[in-house]
């Protein structure tokens, strides 16, 4: 399976290239007031709203300054009714896409963040898998996508 390569700290993370839609560069967001820490803003993509989470702030560290390499992944975030939206997953020190084998992923036997999937060790050490469906906790998909989803 190929994941694109970044960083939650120091730690090497890959989120699958089949569930990203478009890697773009930082943009300027709108702030969310009362949002919680994790919620960067709003990315205004071609008129459209896009919300953006950051990954380093959702696992608890504090965000990096944005670099060179920082960028926005968007991804397709299923709903509990079915439909998908566009979500942003600001994501520091990307580094390119990688080849892991299937094979040679493992449970980390871990659930301190739900959002973190199966790990695989390489030569470039131990990457863990970022899992889209499990980023959002209610109630920040409620409050995303609010008036979106059917009750």
């Amino acid at each position: 399976m190929k994941v694109l390569v970044f960083h939650i700290g120091r730690e090497r993370y890959g989120l699958p290239l089949a569930a990203i839609v478009r890697v773009l560069p930082v943009a300027q967001l709108k702030a969310l007031p009362g949002a919680p820490d994790c919620v960067r803003g709003l990315l205004d993509l071609a008129g459209q709203p896009v919300p953006v989470i950051d990954l380093s702030r959702l696992a608890g560290l504090a965000p990096d300054a944005v670099c060179y390499d920082t960028r926005i992944l968007l991804v397709d975030y299923r709903l509990d009714d079915g439909s998908t939206r566009l979500l942003g997953l600001k994501a520091e020190h990307v580094s390119g896409v990688a080849e892991v084998p299937v094979a040679s992923l493992a449970d980390s036997g871990v659930a301190a963040a739900p959002f973190l999937g199966q790990v695989a060790s390489s030569n470039g050490g131990m990457l863990q898998l970022v899992e889209p469906a499990a980023l959002l906790t209610p109630d920040v998909r409620a409050l995303l996508f609010s008036g979106e989803e059917q009750e």
